[in-house]
């Protein structure tokens, strides 16, 4: 299954954030690369926790600018 998470840059509090509803996940980090990381790691955990099947899944990472 695709999810798209959307990614995006907050000024105001110096982070990138990711979120995805469809999952369910937000997440935040002052570095783009270990935000996209971790958005990797805990989303397969998550999925699996939620009894959905975390095999074929592929995260499209959508930037907002």
């Amino acid at each position: 299954m695709n999810y798209e998470v959307n990614v995006k840059w907050d000024d105001e509090a110096g982070v990138w954030c990711a979120v995805c509803d469809k999952i369910p996940i937000a997440m935040e980090s002052r570095s783009f690369d270990a935000l996209i990381e971790r958005v990797k790691a805990a989303a397969l955990e998550i999925l699996e926790l939620n009894g959905k099947s975390a095999e074929n899944t592929r995260l499209c990472f959508m930037t907002a600018h």
